[in-house]
């Protein structure tokens, strides 16, 4: 036997077994510019990653649009913060509004502004988008009440999609009854030709209007009036001022109990304004409630407008 075994050199283990020729290592060593071939064909490859696989994986694209954070701050705005920004002499005017309808919005706001209580307006957004539209350009005067329904477009009378939307409304109003502030929704298909506000004479709980044509003399009675042919009156729920009172409260209260008896389903399309009537029928002697007398809204619809005068 051999005195020694013959060993098989180390140096071919851990180094390249195919190593590159002088001239290829030094043509590898060479920048890619930016600008030729191969760098823009690199650089399409890395955008096509980012904007287009990464997105489908999961992974935040720098591409995506994000809201600014001076926009993202209302997502956490409240609405008894709102109120107590907008209220003057504890009182604020309200709407309930998506994004299809800011043009009624516009509108309505510039015939407030007109009569001088636009600084009490306290939009209530029913969409993110709303939300931030209304509060880029007048700050702190929107707020969303979450979960934000499904209201991307114009809801027909009638569907259950306006159903949804309207039914949201006296829930917001107890709300801010609750904190003690007088609250006037409006709905924005309407304009203001003068202050309403010199009319709300007494310590009504409630004060309204009804949809019969016809103008009432002011000294009318003020109370419900009695049942139509469905049973119930015909009090308009477009124009509502309520005090933070225990009747007010309590008819709020109903309303929200009557629209949960009364879903919508596709034999009987409900809306929230039957409820709101059944609410006053049933409160009726618990409510010291005032039905104006229209001396400044009349019931002519003119296109989409509800004209008071």
């Amino acid at each position: 036997m051999p005195t020694f075994l013959h060993q098989r050199p180390l140096h071919g283990i851990l180094s390249d077994p195919y190593p590159l020729s002088p001239r290829q290592s030094s043509s590898s060593q060479r920048q890619i510019s930016l600008f030729s071939r191969t760098g823009l064909i690199a650089l399409l490859s890395v955008l096509l990653i980012l904007g287009v696989i990464l997105p489908w994986t999961g992974t935040p694209s720098i591409f995506s649009a994000t809201k600014p954070a001076s926009l993202a701050k209302w997502q956490q705005y409240t609405l008894p913060q709102a109120v107590a920004f907008v209220a003057k002499n504890k009182t604020v005017i309200v709407c309930a509004v998506s994004q299809p309808y800011l043009p009624f919005l516009s509108n309505w706001l510039i015939s407030i502004s007109r009569q001088k209580h636009q600084d009490k307006v306290l939009v209530i957004a029913e969409d993110y988008a709303t939300l931030y539209k209304v509060n880029e350009k007048w700050p702190g005067h929107a707020v969303l009440v979450p979960p934000a329904p499904d209201s991307q477009t114009a809801h027909k009378f009638g569907s259950q999609g306006f159903f949804n939307f309207t039914s949201r409304r006296p829930r917001h109003l107890l709300h801010i009854l609750e904190l003690g502030y007088n609250v006037m929704y409006n709905d924005v298909d309407m304009v203001w030709l003068q202050d309403p506000f010199p009319y709300l004479k007494g310590n009504h709980d409630v004060y309204f209007t009804d949809d019969m044509a016809a103008v009432k003399p002011l000294d009318h009675s003020h109370d419900l009036p009695p049942p139509g042919k469905k049973g119930r009156t015909y009090i308009c729920s477009c124009m509502i001022f309520m005090r933070p009172t225990d009747g007010a409260k309590l008819v709020m209260k109903k309303w929200i109990e009557e629209l949960k008896a009364q879903p919508w389903s596709r034999t009987k399309k409900a809306n929230d304004q039957p409820a709101f009537n059944w609410a006053l029928n049933k409160t009726a002697g618990q409510v010291f409630a005032d039905l104006l007398a229209h001396p400044h809204c009349t019931n002519w619809i003119i296109g989409n407008l509800f004209l008071c005068f």
